[in-house]
């Protein structure tokens, strides 16, 4: 990997990884020594999170393709290696969360994508706004209700997120260049000057 030509995304946004039962076996133990090291990558390095854990759903029967795809994050990290979490010092510390969803998406068994912090469902969002509907959320859980009176205490301030500027989509699905460099500005990965 030393000479492999550097990538500017971490997947395709037009491939989907699946099973691939046709394709060629490959070293399990070397693939899920890739994918363990990546994992650790993944708390420092968030934009690889969607790709890394795409890649870890075949540890039990990796592919060619499999390890294609886990090559492919490590040609973009060799190319992003001066990119460093960087948070600006101040007086003030605002908590702000994105969340972000990609529902049934996997071609595998139809599981769910869900972004870095708790998902919060529209209609939670909503439940916590209006209190009205309290006598049909019996079957919410209570962490929801947490939020709610989070939210009544003015702890919490929950805000609908436009689709250009929801940070969490770098960790539910592959993304444009573009989208790539803009979302690692916000989670606050900067090049080393």
């Amino acid at each position: 990997m030393l000479s492999a030509k550097v990538l500017d995304t971490l997947m395709s946004t037009s491939i989907k990884l699946d099973m691939d039962e046709e394709g060629i076996d490959v070293n399990q133990t070397m693939y899920r020594g890739i994918i363990g090291s990546l994992l650790y990558l993944t708390v420092s390095r968030q934009d690889i999170v969607f790709s890394v854990g795409m890649c870890a759903r075949f540890q039990t029967a990796p592919r060619e393709s499999h390890l294609k795809a886990a090559k492919r994050i490590l040609r973009y990290l060799k190319g992003t290696q001066d990119l460093v979490l960087f948070y600006p010092s101040g007086d003030s510390f605002d908590l702000i969360g994105y969340v972000d969803a990609d529902y049934a998406d996997c071609l595998v068994d139809r599981k769910s994508t869900f972004g870095m912090v708790p998902f919060l469902s529209t209609s939670a969002m909503n439940m916590a706004k209006n209190p009205v509907q309290h006598k049909r959320t019996k079957h919410i859980d209570a962490r929801h209700h947490f939020l709610m009176d989070s939210v009544e205490k003015s702890n919490v301030v929950m805000r609908y997120c436009k689709i250009e500027d929801q940070v969490a989509d770098i960790s539910t699905k592959a993304l444009s260049k573009e989208k790539i460099i803009k979302n690692r500005l916000k989670l606050g990965l900067h090049k080393i000057t």
